[in-house]
């Protein structure tokens, strides 16, 4: 497995569509050039994957006239026609010539297994691997490898891999035929994990198509994201992503998905954050591009789940249900402890259990024993057993209600009961437009029921309560992103306060602005700040705190130390001018004790801000994304507690409410023991106009931080903040 970030970038384009593509992922005929007469290796093994391939198959072996029941022919040329797509079963040495024969001859696309490219890391082979992109551009022609295992279309019943045989279902056509209902496209930069996913398809789940790109030297993992988002045979997309080397092409296909109603279900693996390691902010330390990719995809509307199980199971969910008609979800058990489960996970992804209304309330009440629960989750014990429609008559009643858009029947036991309740939860479910979902509680996983669930058209089968309930809540993130409409973005200050700001940070003197010098930046985007003055000596530090009146702050101005609480050159809460002269003293002991010696400016007066909520609004620039927006609880604990959230800058009015509010710590800005609630308008006004600051200066800041914005009632002030220009 190998991070697609670090290959050679394809040369900027748009994202390949589906027309784009038919050739390689839709063809009519195939060569294998490299099969051995004698049954063994890659090439042989590819023809057998194709022997259900519904159209024309050959092999290019000089050697042999038939390679099996496959006709063989010498070359490319010798041909009966000129096939869509060319797989290279060959060794690295023989790929270049082999592709200039496909080339000539006007091949579609071609599909190299071959490792020992750009993934070396070697100068010869990453030049190889360019001038194989050369070959194909001039013609044309599309490529998917380097080093892949191939892909699968199982609408076309082709295999065009060395993989081996799928099983029994993918043999007899059980799976992913064309017609299956709520089929899903698997697209992975892992060939070996994509796949293992497939293999999904002897539990019941349908593909459309199971897509591996390799090096991905032309055709990317965003191209097949796009292939599939226009493929009427898939209807929603799970996608293991590693990571590209331009996210925007990633977006634009996740932006394709979205507006052809496909949900993208994405897991990002290889989430490494050694883009935070140098940083110099708290706001550094706190974000990296695995963030950032999670921040952009959610933007886009894709769904992002952190677990290599979960992907397929939420695709196979989104796939099945429709929108949801309303947030809150209803579940019924026949184990008080199943229910008990239900409700701890629902809680945990912040999925709501609202209780039946009245009539609703009644009428459970007359259908379920009195030793049972007629509320939400809902228990009707184990006698729905002994009397098969009291579970029927109480899933008809709760989904009636409607305040729930989906339900939940948790399965505790796998036997032929299920594959009937099931049936009746599927049939009410769509009767009522909603969703279905079973969670097989059971250890004996595929145990009789379960491949009848999961080929039930209306319900979903889950293999973990928790997974259920987090596809549940990224299916209500989808319907709410749907709500908003089209991301419009007001800018809140004037656009030519972009150019006041590039002035002003040219002045300003060394690569690490002062807290003034920052604030005065700030400034100019309208986010209030607290004023200051720059005293040079203990006398006018007492001149300026009688004017601006006690009690004050003061602070040690020095471009050399960012982080000043820690260098203990901050003194609050001054009360007079005694205290004061102590703490000027104190602060220039300070500065005196750190080395190498830092350079002073002076110390700064500032009048003391009363108490409040403290928060924090950042920025820090990827190396992928541009600058990103974080906020989240601030003050001394900001890099212990990591409450954040992050969007990518500039950020709508509707971003930075969402961001606020998905903060561990959101609850807080509601008033907590007494204390007044934040204006969330003003805070949200706050960390829009920092989007701004971020989009405008764009690469010429490499970090932004103010840490804390303190929040009380009807005031928002950045007491303190740190900007560092880019190197």
């Amino acid at each position: 497995m190998t991070d697609q970030s670090q290959f050679p970038p394809i040369p900027r384009r748009g994202v390949y569509r589906r027309a784009d593509l038919l050739r390689l992922i839709e063809p009519r005929s195939i060569a294998v050039v490299g099969a051995s007469a004698n049954g063994r290796g890659f090439g042989a093994q590819t023809l057998l994957n194709l022997k259900p391939f519904d159209g024309r198959v050959y092999a290019i072996n000089p050697k042999a006239a038939l390679i099996g029941e496959v006709p063989s022919f010498a070359s490319i040329a010798a041909l009966p026609e000129v096939p869509d797509c060319v797989v290279l079963a060959v060794p690295r040495e023989g790929v270049e010539g082999v592709l200039r024969d496909c080339a000539a001859a006007g091949v579609g696309a071609a599909v190299i297994y071959a490792s020992g490219f750009a993934e070396t890391g070697r100068p010869e082979y990453i030049a190889l691997q360019r001038r194989i992109v050369d070959i194909a551009g001039a013609a044309g022609m599309r490529l998917v490898g380097p080093n892949c295992i191939g892909f699968t279309n199982h609408g076309r019943r082709a295999l065009i891999s060395f993989f081996g045989s799928l099983g029994p279902a993918w043999t007899d056509g059980a799976a992913g035929a064309v017609g299956a209902t709520a089929t899903i496209g698997l697209v992975s930069q892992s060939g070996a994990l994509g796949n293992a996913l497939s293999q999904a398809v002897e539990c019941g789940v349908s593909f459309s198509h199971c897509l591996t790109a390799g090096n991905s030297c032309d055709v990317d993992v965003a191209d097949l994201v796009s292939y599939l988002a226009d493929d009427p045979a898939c209807k929603a997309i799970a996608c293991l992503f590693e990571g590209v080397a331009d996210p925007a092409r990633m977006l634009e296909a996740a932006e394709i998905a979205w507006q052809a109603d496909k949900p993208l279900v994405i897991c990002k693996i290889a989430s490494g954050e050694s883009g935070a390691a140098a940083a110099l902010s708290h706001t550094g330390s706190l974000s990296g591009s695995d963030a950032a990719y999670r921040a952009a995809f959610a933007r886009a509307g894709a769904v992002v789940v952190d677990d290599f199980e979960a992907m397929v199971e939420t695709a196979r969910f989104l796939a099945k249900a429709p929108w949801p008609p309303a947030s809150g979800v209803a579940v019924i058990a026949a184990s008080g402890g199943a229910s008990v489960m239900a409700a701890d996970k629902a809680e945990l992804h912040g999925v709501p259990l609202p209780q039946p209304g009245k009539a609703v309330a009644e009428a459970l009440r007359a259908i379920i024993p009195e030793f049972g629960s007629a509320r939400n989750p809902c228990d009707v014990t184990a006698q729905a057993t002994s009397d098969p429609t009291l579970l029927a008559r109480t899933i008809d009643t709760m989904l009636s209600d409607p305040a729930y858009g989906a339900m939940v029947l948790p399965n505790v036991y796998a036997g032929p009961a299920i594959e009937e309740r099931a049936r009746i939860l599927g049939e009410r479910a769509r009767h009522y437009g909603k969703a279905a979902c079973v969670v097989w509680l059971t250890q004996w996983g595929e145990g009789p029921g379960a491949m009848q669930v999961e080929r039930h058209p209306d319900v979903a089968l889950f293999r973990s309560t928790g997974r259920c309930f987090g596809a549940l809540a990224a299916w209500q993130r989808r319907a709410a992103h749907r709500a908003r409409g089209p991301r419009v973005l007001d800018r809140i200050s004037p656009p030519a306060v972009g150019q006041c700001a590039r002035d002003l940070l040219a002045k300003a003197s060394g690569t690490l602005l002062t807290e003034r010098e920052s604030k005065e930046l700030l400034a100019l985007y309208g986010i209030p700040v607290v004023g200051e003055a720059l005293a040079r000596s203990a006398d006018e530090a007492a001149a300026i705190a009688a004017r601006v009146g006690y009690p004050v702050v003061l602070k040690a101005e020095s471009p050399d130390l960012p982080h000043k609480t820690e260098a203990g050159v901050i003194r609050l809460d001054l009360r007079d001018e005694a205290a004061l002269r102590r703490a000027h003293a104190e602060i220039l002991a300070n500065v005196a004790r750190v080395q190498p010696p830092p350079r002073l400016n002076g110390v700064l007066v500032q009048p003391m801000v009363p108490s409040g909520l403290e928060v924090m609004i950042g920025v820090r620039i990827d190396p992928l994304f541009g600058p990103i927006v974080v906020t989240g609880m601030g003050g001394t604990l900001v890099e212990l507690l990591k409450d954040t959230a992050l969007a990518l800058a500039p950020v709508t009015r509707n971003e930075a409410m969402d961001m606020l509010h998905s903060l561990k710590g959101a609850p807080l800005f509601q008033g907590f023991r007494g204390s007044p609630p934040v204006d969330m308008n003003a805070l949200a006004d706050a960390v829009c106009r920092v989007g701004e600051l971020a989009a405008d200066l764009g690469e010429a800041v490499s970090e932004i931080d103010i840490n804390p914005l303190i929040c009380a009632a009807g005031r928002i002030l950045a007491v303190d903040a740190l900007i560092v220009k880019r190197a």
